[in-house]
C-alpha cells in the first residue's frame, strides 16, 4: 500500500511526500517517518457560527440557520443541540474529525484487506494522505461542490477513499447497492446528480453504461477492482485515478475544504424503495461525526483499541457509521473480508482478525447458528451431555445477568469447557459486543446465543436517523426481544399511544436527518413542525425505559371487520413455534380474515444467493422429527407430505393460542415453492420483507384464500 497507489512498493512510499494546508492552521508533512500537525486552539464557548464571507470562516463553523431541515444541496440547518451532556458537544466536520485522529495516532493501522494472501494495511497518516489524494483526483475530474459521487461495490479500501474522498472535495458521497438493477441506479445518479461513478468491477460498471446517456451529469467512472474490458475516454482504473491528483495543487482542496461545515450535508443514503422510489436521505457532518462519538462513548468504546471486520453493504446506513465513522472516531482498526464473505469466508476472516465489535443482520447470526446446530448434532457421549447442561447454564445465567442477579452455580466451569471455546472457534474470543439489526430477530436465535454466552444486543434505527437510535448494552442494560433505549443526546416519544401503550416512535436529537434531498412534501410528511422524526414503526416501553418495536404504521392489517393488526408480532410467533420456517406474511388487509404466506428454509446458491428447492439440515431434521422422509420442498409440496402439513398446523394452532382476539388469528395457510431473497424482489437490500411486492408476486395464492365456495 502507498499515498499515491495501492500498486506502488514500499521504496516509493517513503519518497512520497505529501503537504496539505487548511486554512492557514495545520499542515502535515508526510514521509518515512512522521507526521507534524499543527493542533488548532480548542474553544470553550458556545458554537461559533458564520454570517460573513466564506472564506473568513473555519470549516468547523456552524453556519447561521433557523431552519430544522433542508432539501437543497448545499443549505445548512439548525442543529439540534442541547445545553449539556452529549448533544452539547462542540460540532465537527469528517475532515477535522480525521485530522485530529491522524494527529494522535498516526502509525496505527486503520484499514487492512487480504490481496494475493498478504494482509496490506494502511495507517492513519496513510489513510488520510490516500483521502486526501482522491478528493484532489476527483476535482481533477470535475467533480463540482453538492454534486455526487456516486459508489458500487463490494467493501474496500477504495470504497473508503472514494466516499471520504467526496466528502473532503465538497461533493455528496452516495453509496448505490450492488444489487441495484440499471434502472435502479439511473434513478440514483439522476436523483443525486452524480459526477463520477466509482464502481467495484466490470457487472457494475456496466449497469452505468447502459443508461449513461440518460445522465447528463455523468462525467467520469472509475473501476477500482481488476482490468477495464472496454476501456473509453470517461473510463479510469484506480492506479490512473489517483495519479491524477498530481495535476491538483493543494490550494484547490483547501478552498474546497473551507466551504464546509458541520450542519451541511456530505452523505446521502437512499432508502431502500420498498413503497415507492428511493429518497436521498441527507446527512450532515454533524449528523454522522456526533452519531458515531456518542454512541461510542455510549458502549464504552477503547481509543486505538477497537477492531471490526467490514463485510455488510457499505450503501446502507448501518454498516457506513459502523465501519466509517465509528471506527474512525475511536482510532478503530477496520478489516475487509472477502467479496464471497457471505458464501462461506466470513467465518475464516473473523478467525483471522478477531474482531472487538460483530455487527451481524439476523439472517447471518441465523446461518452462523445453523452451522453450530449442525456441529452439535454430531457430538455425542459426555460431551453432549456436557455441551447440553453448559448452554442450560449459559442461558439462565444470561437470563440472570439481564435481571440483575447472581450467576448460576457451575458458570466457571461451563465458561472454561464451552462458551470460550466456542467463541474461540469462531474467531470471538476477544468480541466484546454482538449486534443485530436492520430487520427483527427471532427469540429462538438470541436464547440460542444466550446459550453459549453471546449476549447480542438489537440495535434500532433507520437511515434517517444516521443509523441508531436505540440499542441494548451489555450486561443487565439489555433485555432479550427488546431493542434497547436511547442514547445520551437524543429522546424518545411515543405517538398517539393505544391502550396498550403502543404508540409511534418518534425520534429528536442531533442524529436526525437533515432532510431528503430536493424533496419538500417527503420531508415534511416524515418531520413535524418541532423538529421530531416520525419514524412509522410502532413501539412501547416497558417500566424500565426498554423498548419494544411492535409494528410498522403501513404495515397494520385493517380486517373488513375494522380490527387493526400488526404483522410482525404474529409473524414471529408463527416462526417460533414452527423451527424450519425462513420467511412469513401475514394477509389480511379489507379482509374477513387473517391467511399467512410461508417459506421453509432452504439452501441458497453460493453464487447467485438464488434459494434452492434443498431444504436445510435444521429444517430436514425437523421434517424427521415430525415423521416426515421429505429433503426438498417438492417432496413437501408435490406428494402432499401430510406430516409436515399437519406439524405446521399444529404450529399455527400454537400461535393462534396467543392471539389477543379471534380476529388475530390465522385462517388458513400457504407454503410458497421459494423461500424469500433479494434476487426474487421479495426482501430489500437490508432482508427487509417488500410487502406490497410479495402480494402482487402472489396475488394468485391470495386471491384463492378468499374465493367463495
Amino acid at each position: 500500500m502507498s499515498v499515491v497507489g495501492i500498486s506502488q512498493s514500499k521504496q516509493q512510499v517513503d519518497d512520497v511526500k505529501v503537504k496539505v494546508k487548511v486554512n492557514g492552521e495545520f499542515e502535515i508533512n508526510h514521509n518515512n517517518s512522521a507526521i507534524n500537525i499543527a493542533e488548532k486552539p480548542t474553544q470553550e464557548m458556545s458554537v461559533p457560527t458564520s454570517n460573513g464571507p466564506e472564506g473568513s470562516r473555519d470549516m468547523d463553523d456552524v453556519i447561521h440557520s433557523q431552519k430544522l431541515w433542508a432539501v437543497g444541496r448545499s443549505d445548512p440547518v439548525r442543529l439540534r443541540m442541547s445545553e449539556r451532556g452529549a448533544g452539547a458537544a462542540k460540532p465537527i466536520t469528517v475532515p477535522s474529525l480525521l485530522r485530529q485522529v491522524a494527529q494522535k495516532i498516526p502509525n496505527n493501522t486503520a484499514l487492512a484487506v487480504k490481496r494475493n494472501g498478504e494482509w496490506v494495511q494502511w495507517t492513519y497518516r496513510q489513510y488520510y494522505a490516500d483521502i486526501c489524494r482522491t478528493a484532489k483526483a476527483f476535482i481533477k475530474l470535475g467533480l463540482e461542490p453538492g454534486s455526487g459521487v456516486g459508489i458500487i461495490g463490494f467493501n474496500s479500501p477504495e470504497w473508503f477513499l472514494a466516499d471520504l474522498g467526496a466528502i473532503f472535495a465538497g461533493g455528496l458521497a452516495t453509496g448505490i447497492y450492488t444489487t441495484n438493477t440499471p434502472e435502479a441506479c439511473e434513478f440514483v445518479a439522476s436523483d443525486a446528480k452524480i459526477n463520477i461513478i466509482v464502481a467495484e468491477n466490470n457487472q457494475q460498471l456496466q449497469k452505468f453504461i447502459k443508461v449513461k446517456d440518460k445522465l447528463p451529469h455523468l462525467k467520469a467512472i472509475i473501476q477500482y477492482s481488476g482490468e477495464i474490458a472496454h476501456r473509453e475516454s470517461f473510463m479510469y482504473s484506480w492506479e490512473d485515478f489517483m495519479k491524477m491528483a498530481d495535476d491538483v495543487p493543494d490550494s484547490e482542496l483547501e478552498n474546497r475544504l473551507k466551504n464546509l461545515a458541520p450542519n451541511k450535508c456530505c452523505t446521502l443514503i437512499y432508502t431502500s424503495g420498498t413503497t415507492g422510489n428511493p429518497k436521498g436521505v441527507m446527512l450532515s457532518h454533524d449528523n454522522l461525526t456526533w452519531t458515531a462519538k456518542a454512541t461510542g462513548d455510549s458502549n464504552k468504546l477503547r481509543f486505538g483499541e477497537e477492531i471490526s471486520v467490514s463485510y455488510l453493504p457499505l450503501s446502507h446506513v448501518a454498516a457506513q457509521v459502523l465501519d466509517i465513522y465509528l471506527s474512525i472516531s475511536f482510532g478503530g482498526s477496520v478489516h475487509f473480508a472477502q467479496p464471497d464473505a457471505l458464501k462461506g469466508t466470513l467465518a475464516q476472516t473473523l478467525k483471522d482478525v478477531r474482531p472487538t465489535t460483530f455487527f451481524g443482520v439476523p439472517r447471518v447470526w441465523e446461518k452462523m447458528m445453523e452451522k453450530l446446530m449442525s456441529i452439535g448434532k454430531q457430538t455425542t457421549g459426555l460431551k453432549k451431555k456436557i455441551s447440553t447442561w453448559a448452554k442450560g447454564v449459559g442461558l439462565k445465567g444470561n437470563y440472570n445477568i439481564q435481571n440483575g442477579s447472581g450467576l448460576p452455580f457451575g458458570w466457571g466451569i461451563a465458561n472454561a469447557v464451552v462458551f470460550a471455546k466456542v467463541r474461540a472457534a469462531l474467531g470471538f474470543d476477544r468480541c466484546r459486543f454482538f449486534i443485530s439489526g436492520a430487520a427483527p430477530i427471532t427469540r429462538e436465535t438470541l436464547e440460542y446465543f444466550l446459550s453459549l454466552n453471546i449476549p447480542i444486543a438489537e440495535v434500532y434505527g433507520m437511515s434517517e436517523s444516521t443509523g441508531p437510535h436505540t440499542f441494548g448494552r451489555n450486561g443487565a442494560e439489555n433485555r432479550i426481544m427488546s431493542v434497547g433505549f436511547e442514547y445520551g443526546g437524543t429522546q424518545t416519544k411515543l405517538a398517539n399511544i393505544d391502550s396498550d401503550g403502543n404508540g409511534e416512535i418518534c425520534m429528536y436529537g442531533r442524529h436526525v436527518l437533515m432532510g431528503y434531498l430536493e424533496n419538500e412534501e417527503k420531508t415534511k410528511e416524515t418531520m413535524d413542525e418541532e423538529g421530531w422524526l416520525h419514524s412509522g414503526d410502532i413501539g412501547k416501553k416497558d417500566k424500565d425505559g426498554f423498548l419494544f418495536i411492535t409494528g410498522r404504521i403501513k404495515e397494520i392489517i385493517i380486517t373488513a371487520g375494522g380490527e387493526n393488526i400488526a404483522p410482525v408480532p404474529i409473524e414471529d410467533a408463527v416462526k417460533e413455534c414452527i423451527p424450519a420456517i425462513s420467511n412469513c406474511m401475514l394477509i389480511g388487509d379489507k379482509k374477513k380474515f387473517l391467511a399467512m404466506l410461508i417459506t421453509l428454509k432452504t439452501e441458497v446458491d453460493p453464487d447467485t444467493l438464488e434459494p434452492l428447492n434443498q431444504l436445510t439440515s435444521p429444517a430436514m431434521e425437523w421434517c424427521r422429527a415430525e415423521g416426515s422422509t421429505a429433503t426438498t420442498v417438492s417432496d413437501i409440496l408435490d406428494r402432499p407430505d401430510t406430516a409436515v402439513l399437519k406439524a405446521i398446523q399444529a404450529g399455527i394452532d400454537k400461535a393462534n393460542s396467543r392471539a389477543v382476539s379471534r380476529a388475530a388469528k390465522i385462517q388458513k395457510w400457504s407454503i410458497l415453492p421459494k423461500d424469500f431473497s433479494i434476487p426474487g424482489g421479495e426482501l430489500g437490500p437490508t432482508m427487509k420483507l417488500r410487502r406490497p411486492i410479495v402480494a402482487k408476486m402472489y396475488l394468485k395464492t391470495i386471491d384463492a384464500f378468499y374465493a367463495e365456495k
